[in-house]
């Protein structure tokens, strides 16, 4: 004859798993910064797709390469601080400096829900979790400590038809290629966090501590 569980023994089985998960979630709940990272990390990668999926090239407009596929870091337009960054391309071919925001029809849109893909509360239909200060605690203060090393002081990161990284794409098509390693800091003000972005091949990824390899 089989033997079943007893209403006691399934309670005494529920009240366990309730006490384990009790203990042991919160040990293992989320790490922030190290979430932001991958966040800024897989939307680093999206660009250089867009880009190598959408080649603005044309021959019959000298400055095309405005257009290039960019990731724009920078603090909200409301003034409150908040680190955010859109995924835009420059598609009417602007002048671009620091202070000049994208159309919103420029911006590239979440494959997931349609939202824009930017945390400027500039834009209605914004993607909140770009907002990273609202969504991980990233507090960043001055925006030209946010890169270093081969993009030292930049707030953009581009990428052309191939899916190299760029400094800029204002002033010329290719002398701006990234020529060492790029690396984007994250801090929340007790820790932080970087990522690398490789010359030529455009890849990213997150760095452990020490900073020297991926994790």
């Amino acid at each position: 004859m089989k033997k079943a569980f007893t209403m006691l023994e399934l309670v005494f089985v529920i009240v366990v798993i309730g006490i384990l998960a009790a203990v042991v979630i919160p040990r293992i709940g989320s790490n922030k910064l190290q979430e932001a990272a991958i966040q800024v990390v897989s939307h680093i990668r999206y660009t250089q797709h867009l880009a190598l999926v959408d080649d603005r090239f044309d021959a019959g407009d000298p400055t095309w390469y405005r257009a290039h596929w960019q990731i724009y870091f920078k603090h909200d337009t409301d003034g409150s601080g908040d680190v955010v960054y859109t995924i835009y391309s420059n598609k009417d071919l602007d002048d671009m400096t620091v202070s000049v925001n994208p159309d919103a029809d420029e911006i590239a849109s979440s494959p997931l829900d349609r939202q824009n893909l930017t945390g400027d509360s500039l834009y209605a239909n914004r993607t909140g979790s770009m907002n990273i200060t609202d969504e991980y605690g990233i507090a960043i203060a001055d925006m030209n400590t946010l890169m270093s090393n081969g993009c030292n002081q930049a707030r953009r990161i581009f990428f052309d038809h191939l899916g190299r990284p760029l400094l800029q794409s204002n002033t010329s098509a290719y002398q701006t290629l990234l020529t060492s390693q790029c690396r984007i800091t994250l801090t929340d003000g007790s820790d932080n966090i970087a990522i690398a972005i490789e010359p030529e091949t455009g890849y990213a990824c997150v760095l452990n501590s020490a900073g020297t390899d991926c994790i």
